[in-house]
């Protein structure tokens, strides 16, 4: 028995070890005031004394570097506590758009596979434009990724199961392809998870792979991502944050938070799915900083990255650009004190992401708000901490 844990401590060892991690180092070496920094230990305690969250992680990647990484509180309150780790992998709900999906659609345009100009019913037949009595207007891959398609913000997930049994990805896809139109494209920004599951429909078609496998192969196996997958099993799964009770008295872990995606889609879902650590998303947002390439390996052109982070002039005046948000509604998280270029993403279970390429400074500020009882907020937390991160910025000196 004792052979036994021994190995199975290495096995573990040896996963998280075996990963690629930015270089740790002071705040001070990247041009960051540590004790103005450490305010952020004040604002995250509090609101884990508030119950707001149970706990959290906080990553600080600068320069490329990792300037600061540090667990808050538990990872778990129910049915009892355990303490929250850096290691902790969480459960990243609509960040997956950003950081998979829309990657994913970003790599295959740039392999002349995709054009952000083409017609949704190109790639999924029978998929329905938007028409109204004056006439039609086509539905096309830029408004799925900018959320100006017109697709309503989710789908009835209980009725959908009663029609098509789950899981279903064919059904959803079938429903999305039919359901009203709420506007007509380009002319209003209305947030939708459907525009991500029908994105994913589409990258599946063109690569002939599903979502998990293109994007572990193009994304996170490219860059080391070891700890980031959709539908985490074994020694990653058992390292998940719990996120909400369920009826029966568990609470769901290493199994997506998201209803479609859980229930409709089997945990594979271009809006929700992927699960990660606070370091795994750090090399991916040094990756972005890079130019798309990190450790030898490249995901994506400059000017892809830059084409990613830049809102479409057909759609400019609504904030959202390819997969991220600049300055819509929902990007509070952004704070107050970052620059005007600064791009970021949100997900329903409490994790954020915030890319400031200005100062080459990023926030991922990882928690399990929902859980136990999806009783948490963090939409608050999310603009205190960026402002605390973006204040602790200061001029380098060069001592030559």
């Amino acid at each position: 028995m004792k052979k036994f844990c021994l190995s199975l401590l290495l096995l573990t060892v040896t996963l998280f070890a075996g990963a690629q991690k930015l270089e740790r180092v002071s705040p001070a070496s990247v041009g960051l005031d540590a004790s103005r920094l450490a305010n952020v230990d004040v604002v995250i305690q509090k609101a884990v004394e508030n119950k707001e969250i149970p706990g959290a992680v906080l990553a600080v990647v600068r320069h490329g570097k990792m300037a600061w990484i540090k667990a808050y509180g538990n990872k778990q309150v129910y049915p009892t506590d355990k303490k929250m780790s850096v290691n902790t992998v969480f459960d990243m709900a609509s960040c997956s758009k950003a950081m998979s999906t829309a990657i994913c659609a970003m790599i295959l345009i740039e392999r002349g596979q995709l054009r952000l100009m083409d017609r949704v019913n190109f790639y999924i037949p029978g998929f329905e434009n938007w028409e109204d009595k004056e006439g039609n207007k086509s539905i096309r891959i830029v408004d799925l990724m900018t959320h100006t398609s017109g697709l309503p913000p989710y789908a009835p997930v209980d009725s959908l199961k009663e029609k098509y049994g789950s899981p279903n990805p064919d059904g959803v896809i079938e429903y999305i392809s039919h359901c009203k139109r709420y506007f007509e494209p380009e002319t209003d920004f209305q947030y939708s998870c459907l525009n991500y599951i029908t994105l994913q429909r589409v990258i599946e078609n063109i690569s002939g792979e599903k979502l998990n496998v293109f994007a572990k192969n193009n994304i996170f196996k490219m860059l080391g991502m070891r700890h980031t997958d959709y539908c985490p099993t074994g020694r990653l799964k058992r390292h998940c944050a719990p996120t909400q009770k369920q009826p029966d008295g568990s609470v769901l872990k290493g199994v997506v938070h998201d209803p479609l995606a859980r229930t409709m889609n089997g945990g594979v879902s271009g809006n929700a799915g992927v699960f990660s650590t606070a370091d795994d998303i750090a090399v991916l947002v040094a990756a972005l900083q890079n130019g798309g390439e990190w450790g030898g390996h490249r995901i994506l052109s400059p000017l892809g990255v830059k084409a990613m982070r830049t809102v479409p002039r057909c759609v400019d005046s609504f904030g959202r650009t390819l997969g991220w948000d600049l300055f819509s509604p929902y990007s509070s998280n952004n704070g107050d004190l970052f620059g005007p270029n600064t791009y970021g993403h949100t997900g329903y279970t409490g994790t954020s992401i915030v890319i400031d390429p200005d100062s080459d400074t990023s926030v991922i500020l990882l928690t399990n708000r929902v859980h136990p009882n999806d009783s948490g907020s963090t939409i608050r937390l999310r603009s205190l901490v960026s402002n605390v991160v973006a204040a602790s910025i200061i001029p380098m000196i060069n001592k030559n």
